[in-house]
Order: structure tokens, then sequence, then C-alpha cells
């Protein structure tokens, strides 16, 4: 993610992709305190929030198939030769132009979705031993709840680097090569790129397809 100085603001990032980015880390910083904390009341609170993530992810990943331009990962996902380009610009102290999502902040966005739906994933299976158990675990062997429970405990140390790796890099684009990549998140808008690369918000898809989604969650979580 980039802007450049300059030119008319251009609408690079969907009403949807940017609720389904922030509501992400609302809920991912819940369930990070809520597992640390580790009470009756903020386990309860954890697995809401594993079931709002398991939602948001999968629909980010099908907003990544039928989305708006930006939004799809046939889009931003880069080619050896263009990921190399980029690794060789990094020590150029001048603003990334990349156009929506640049190679690394792709390989980001994969990293992040795909440990966010392991740990979602796994969180339905999993069991403590003492209080509380995944919706899904009597579908599995009690062995096998407990390795999926500690995939999910292994997979929290693993986004908590990922999470880590994605701040560094946010305040070394912001601070070294002045780039800023929180604002356009936030806004949706970003300058310095050409009028033919704006998206539409597609909110005649994404309602639907959001609500279908939290149907299929709520299904899952409730009725298996």
């Amino acid at each position: 993610m980039s802007e450049q100085p300059g030119g008319k603001p251009v609408l690079i990032w969907d009403i949807a992709l940017r609720v389904t980015h922030w509501s992400l880390v609302i809920l991912v910083s819940v369930s990070i305190y809520t597992g640390l904390t580790g009470g009756l009341t903020e386990m309860d609170v954890h697995m809401l929030s594993g079931y709002g993530i398991l939602g948001l992810v999968t629909f980010r990943v099908i907003w990544g198939v039928v989305g708006p331009r930006h939004a799809r990962f046939a889009s931003f996902l880069a080619g050896p030769r263009a990921m190399l380009a980029h690794l060789r610009s990094l020590p150029k102290r001048s603003p990334d132009t990349s156009g929506g999502h640049n190679p690394l902040g792709a390989l980001s966005v994969v990293a992040l979705l795909l440990a966010l739906l392991a740990q979602a994933g796994t969180g339905l299976f999993a069991n403590d031993d003492i209080m509380l158990e995944g919706p899904l675990v009597h579908l599995i062997s009690y062995d096998l709840s407990r390795e999926l429970t500690s995939v999910h405990k292994t997979v929290y140390w693993i986004l908590g680097g990922l999470i880590g790796l994605h701040l560094a890099a946010i305040a070394y684009y912001t601070l070294y090569k002045r780039t800023r990549l929180i604002r356009p998140m936030l806004s949706g808008y970003k300058r310095g790129v050409p009028a033919e690369a704006a998206v539409r918000h597609r909110l005649l898809l994404a309602m639907p397809l959001a609500a279908g989604v939290a149907a299929g969650v709520y299904w899952l979580v409730t009725a298996v």
C-alpha cells in the first residue's frame, strides 16, 4: 500500500475491504488480550472474537476473488522478478509508488490471513481439559483435539511474529520511505495514482456476501 504526495485522491481501498481490515485489527486485539488473561468471562469473549475472526477471514478470502481490483489476490500477488525489484528498492529513501499492495505487502496479507484462518479453525476443535472446548470438539477424538489445541497455541506465536513484522514494515515505510499506509486504509483514497486505478465499493455484492458468511459461521458453531 502506498500514497504519493500530489494529484487528485483516487479510491483504491473499497469500504468492504477497509471494514474487514479494521474489524480484524479490533477482534485480533480482543482475542489476544482475552487469551492471555484467561478468566472464564474473558474466554467466553475469546471464543466469540474467534468466531468473528473466522467470518471476517472467510469474507476476505472470497472478496479476494470477487471483490474490486485492488482487493483481488490476482491483482497484487507478484512473481519472483517483481519481488526482487521491490526488495532492491527498499534501501532507497523514496515513496513506494506501488498501486494497491506492494509485493511485500501482498505476502504479509496472505501470511496473516493463513495464520488467522489456522488460529480460528483450530480453535473450533480446541479443548483446555478444564472448562472450555470448541463448538466442534465432539466431531473428533480427544487425542486429535489435544493436538489441534497444541497447534492453536503454536500458531498464536507465529501470528504474533507476523503482526510484529507487519507493524515494523508500516513504521519503516512511514518513517524512512515517507509512504503513508494508514491514512489510505482509513479513508480509502490515495494520491499519485492514475484515475483509471479507481475502484467502486460494490456494496450490492458485499452486503449479501457478508450476511451469508455470518449465517454460515453461526450455523457452523451452533448447529453442527
